[in-house]
């Protein structure tokens, strides 16, 4: 099982470096801030067309991946 990784992409000459959605100009940041907004991913979908369901998946997981790292105490 794919965990959506591929679909998303670091483009140094796009957004400033940011991960994006396919290489699209959206922003992973801008589909987390629509679900911190209280959006549905439906209401996502209908707000960003380009986006399908495993993108939005794809960005939680990124997100969730970048978080999880051990906190190394001295």
């Amino acid at each position: 099982m794919s965990n959506g990784m591929e679909r998303i992409t670091v483009n140094p000459e796009q957004c400033g470096g940011r991960p994006c959605i396919r290489g699209m100009r959206i922003r992973v940041i801008d589909v987390l801030d629509l679900f911190a907004a209280g959006l549905t991913a439906e209401q996502i979908l209908g707000e960003m067309p380009d986006l399908e369901m495993d993108d939005l998946k794809a960005a939680l997981n990124y997100a969730a991946r970048r978080l999880d790292h051990p906190i190394l105490a001295a």
